[in-house]
């Protein structure tokens, strides 16, 4: 059978192209390695970590929040009953992936995919069966994988991956966090709050690497207050096991004199590598670039005709929804029509409590492009519904061309920061203005209003500041 389009992977990338295509009438296949669809995303990364995240958030407020709104608790973790949680919601989620393939009539294939050439893929399944898919077009959609540490070994009980931390068995009475980007601080957050000591080292001299300094300043105060240790500018040098845990060998990363630190359990988030390993890209001639990643033009076409790549084995950041979008602009361009995908405009969110949500430049951003820009900033203390829900902490922060008026960044730190940056990302996309923003009614109360407020801070007349 000769298939329109084969896709190789089913995570939010590959899944959405070949339901794309599918709607455009193409004949598709998909190619998946794992017993479920949805990759690392719906099996192991964003959405059994949000399921922790908000289970844990639940009981840190019980214990801690309740009392001061007139609420007489006594919260008493249950671990695997949260875990379970964690476990029905992925369950829920790839099975409503399989729905959708029904729904529109792809053909899953399950095992490993090998590209033989740009019109054939074999596939080796899990019993050592091998058939080739015969196709017109070929999409690499393989991920990414955990970047580890050069000779510390990730057994995912003591030293574990963010698949591992998804699935402790026990709430580790000290937790060491090696790397204080997102993935890092979110599941640090998890086992804090539900009782662990959490010291978080970063080789560089900051957390949140890429996001706005100001930001990420304000944001590491707020985790010190919660209870995080922070050992900046600091790398691991090694990990030993010993018969109480774990002892962390950690030294300064511009050079100095070597410390230990022990743990009960070490997570190693220090990042993530395009996955392609057994893919035959070599053998096939397709390029990647000095950090592994498939080289593409700006219609996803890799140097070899009727092979494409997109998500996060490609150029740009390594989100979920960013594959989403490429794969969709791919099975339009596949199909004759415009696809686009606006990479100025791509809200990134850390799911912490409080979230940091962003989209567009930061003022290093802005700072290291020469461009004049003006700020406009407004904190929950001042904001009614931030006060009434005891969550004052953060501020929204607004950039905009000097010039212009036109919004190039914005940045929240708060609670349901993640939800708020949406209408942000809706003006940005249309190229709307500070003022547009500020003279767009907001309900009120809202935490909404910030954004608002932070619009009209840009031309130096907020309310209520």
């Amino acid at each position: 059978m000769l298939y329109d389009l084969v896709v190789i992977g089913t995570g939010p990338g590959g899944y959405v192209c070949a339901i794309r295509a599918a709607q455009l009438g193409m004949k598709v296949a998909v190619v998946e390695k794992r017993k479920t669809h949805g990759g690392t995303c719906l099996n192991v990364g964003c959405i059994p970590s949000k399921a922790l995240l908000h289970a844990s958030e639940m009981f840190d407020e019980a214990r801690h929040g309740f009392a001061a709104l007139g609420i007489k608790a006594t919260a008493e973790l249950d671990l695997p009953t949260m875990m379970k949680h964690r476990a029905d919601t992925v369950t829920s989620n790839v099975t409503g992936i399989d729905f959708l393939m029904k729904k529109n009539k792809i053909t899953p294939i399950h095992g490993t995919g090998r590209i033989l050439s740009p019109a054939q893929v074999e596939v080796t399944a899990a019993d050592g069966a091998v058939q080739v898919i015969d196709t017109k077009a070929i999409v690499i959609a393989t991920g990414s994988d955990v970047a580890r540490l050069p000779g510390i070994e990730i057994d995912e009980r003591q030293v574990v991956s963010s698949t591992g931390a998804l699935e402790l068995d026990a709430v580790p009475a000290r937790l060491i966090v090696v790397g204080a980007g997102v993935i890092g601080l979110e599941l640090g957050s998890v086992w804090r709050r539900l009782g662990s000591k959490v010291t978080v080292v970063e080789y560089l001299d900051r957390i949140l690497p890429g996001m706005d300094t100001e930001v990420a300043k304000a944001f590491q105060r707020i985790l010190e207050k919660q209870g995080f240790a922070f050992k900046l500018g600091t790398k691991v040098t090694g990990i030993e096991k010993t018969g109480a845990g774990l002892t962390a060998t950690v030294e300064p990363a511009a050079g100095g004199a070597a410390e230990t630190i022990e743990a009960d359990v070490v997570l190693v988030a220090i990042g993530r590598v395009p996955f392609t390993a057994g893919l035959g890209l070599d053998e096939v001639g397709v390029a990647k670039d000095p950090r592994g990643r498939v080289v593409i033009d700006d219609h996803f076409r890799t140097n070899v005709p009727g092979i494409y790549a997109i998500g996060d084995v490609v150029r740009g950041p390594m989100l979920a929804h960013k594959a989403e979008d490429e794969g969709v602009a791919l099975a339009e361009m596949l199909a004759g029509q415009a696809g686009h995908v606006n990479y100025d405009v791509i809200p990134g969110v850390v799911y912490t409590m409080p979230e940091v949500a962003t989209v567009g430049k930061s003022e290093d951003d802005l700072k290291a492009a020469g461009i004049a820009y003006r700020v406009g900033k407004f904190p929950f203390t001042a904001n009614g519904r931030a006060k009434a829900n005891r969550q004052t902490d953060g501020f929204v922060k607004i950039l905009a061309d000097a010039a212009t008026d036109r919004v190039l960044g914005v940045h929240i730190l708060g609670a349901g920061a993640g939800e708020m940056i949406h209408e942000a990302a809706v003006l940005m996309e249309f190229g709307g203005s500070a003022e547009d923003l500020a003279r767009t009614c907001h309900a009120h109360p809202t935490m909404s209003e910030a954004v608002k407020e932070a619009a009209m801070a840009v031309d130096k007349r907020a309310i209520h500041m």
